[in-house]
């Protein structure tokens, strides 16, 4: 058996330093969720089994949503070209990958959102005494959820 001491497996990575990129463009946000993959389960039993119990079998593979948090930038043209294009009537799918970074910025994990299309922007809500950063969330869905380790 493998000895799965830190020496061997490498310390875990913190979770406030990643990337967000598409189409060779890396975007800022300030938070990530959803990032979630999961297989239904099929139950069979063949009807001359002597087993008086249903196997569990691997069925079709779903993904959550993908929810992206960040400030509003006023100079951010990639990610409102992307948002913009749904008023075309052609929302344009993108590979979208999430890198989680260490301490010198080298990838340790990537998620990739296989035809990634937005589905949902929400603006920041106003408050008028409020000092807070203007906060915009943009959700995805997607094709597909693939991890790799660093730059597999």
């Amino acid at each position: 058996m493998a000895d799965d001491t830190p020496d061997q497996l490498g310390w875990p990575s913190r979770r406030f330093s990643f990337r967000v990129s598409w189409d060779d463009i890396e975007v800022s946000f300030q938070e990530v969720s959803g990032l979630e993959a999961g297989t239904d389960v099929i139950e069979y039993r063949a009807g001359n089994s002597k087993v008086f119990s249903p196997t569990g079998m691997p069925g079709i593979q779903k993904s959550s949503n993908v929810t992206l948090k960040r400030g509003v930038m006023t100079n951010d043209q990639a990610f409102r070209d992307w948002v913009n294009a749904a008023r075309m009537d052609t929302i344009a799918r993108k590979t979208v990958t999430i890198a989680l970074a260490d301490q010198t910025g080298k990838p340790t994990r990537t998620w990739t959102l296989r035809n990634a299309l937005h589905i949902k922007i929400s603006g920041t809500d106003l408050k008028a005494d409020g000092n807070e950063i203007a906060i915009e969330t943009l959700e995805l869905a997607h094709e597909g959820l693939e991890i790799a380790n660093g730059q597999d």
